[in-house]
This record gives structure tokens, sequence and C-alpha cells, in this order.
């Protein structure tokens, strides 16, 4: 299987139209359009009945003592967590794109609804921004589906995103609920018939993007 994207070129920045954050020169960190990038797929195997689709970010720091700070930098040697940004899971057999936009058009304070999508044929799991802004009264809620980068604007290394479609031999993933990327990932296992995986770069460090 292969996927591919117009927007998201393998191992290359991404453009901060499909981030949650960009750069700005006063706040550091000013809300950004958050598009979902187009995606596409080809070459998938026999017997596949549906996708699953997760986007994840592997350098998001272990602990939050040095983020978003204005004397110093989060320490590269710092110990990375993942932070997953999409879940998507029951797209149909047939499909093999998703369009810019279509899942996410600007930041939505509180999250977005789910888990069906628009058109009621897939499923969105929980992003991490639920727990990030749990603490936030005019942010907190149920984060649903595609919401962009947004690393700290002091982090001393790019962060990593990656974007995997997977091929099931399952029509409907058996999760339910509020589900997470992680009861994805566990329920999928004995199920993937193939996969493939682009990776994006992203900052907000000046530091890094000058």
């Amino acid at each position: 299987m292969k996927l591919t994207s117009l927007g998201i070129i393998n191992g290359q920045a991404i453009h901060p139209h499909y981030a949650f954050g960009k750069q700005d020169k006063e706040t550091h960190i000013a809300l950004s359009s958050n598009l979902n990038p187009d995606l596409s797929w080809k070459d998938v195997p026999e017997g596949t009945q549906s996708f699953v689709l997760i986007m994840v970010d592997t350098d998001a720091p272990t602990k939050a003592d040095d983020v978003n700070q204005v004397d110093r930098e989060v320490p590269a040697d710092l110990p990375r967590t993942d932070f997953y940004h999409w879940v998507m899971v029951d797209i149909p057999a047939d499909m093999r794109e998703i369009a810019e936009g279509a899942f996410s058009k600007d930041v939505t304070p509180k999250g977005k609804s789910g888990p069906l999508t628009a058109n009621g044929k897939m499923r969105h799991g929980l992003n991490n921004y639920t727990q990030w802004f749990a603490s936030d009264p005019d942010m907190k809620g149920d984060y649903f589906g595609y919401d962009g980068p947004c690393p700290p604007f002091n982090d001393s290394i790019p962060h990593r995103y990656y974007f995997t479609v997977y091929a099931l031999d399952i029509a409907k993933l058996p999760v339910e609920g509020n589900f997470t990327a992680q009861e994805v990932l566990a329920a999928m296992q004995g199920h993937i018939l193939a996969q493939d995986t682009i990776m994006g770069t992203y900052s907000l460090n000046p530091r890094l993007t000058a």
C-alpha cells in the first residue's frame, strides 16, 4: 500500500495552515488555520474491508516544567512520548482519499463533536488535546478528529508527525464510545493487512525555523 499527500511532503516541514498553532512575534503562539491535510492511498491489498487513520507526534515532552517558558528551552535529551492528533476508523473499503479541510477548518474551542463523522459512515476517536486542555475552562472539552501541530514554542527539537493508514480485514473496528488511539491500536492487532506512513516536521521555535 502507498500513502501520499500533496500537503505533507515526507520528511519535510509541515505548512502552518495544517497546524493548530503558528508562530507569533508578540505572543509566541497564535491559533492557526487547523486544516486537515489531504491524504490518498493506493495498491490496497485484496480482502481489505476498511481503513484506519492515525496521526501521532512522537516528540511530545514527558515533563511540562520547561514547556513554553521564555527564558529556556525544552532540552533535547528529555524523554519524549506520543501525542495523538487524529484517529479515524471504519473508513470504507472503496475510499481512496481524504480532501484537505474535509474534517477540520480552524480551531474549535471546547473541541469537535463525535464520534460519528458528518457523513455518518466513519468514526473519529478523541485526540490528546482532550487531556491537554482538561484544566483550561476556555478550551476544555472532547476533541474528536483532527487537530494539528502545536509543539512548545521553546522546544529545542522539531517534532515529527506520522500519518499512517492501515488496511484492515474487518469492516467495523470493535471500539465503542469515546475511544482513544491506544484503544484503536489494540483493537487492530491481528486485522492489519497493510499499512503505510508519511512523516512531516513542525516547530514553533524561531531558532529552528529562521
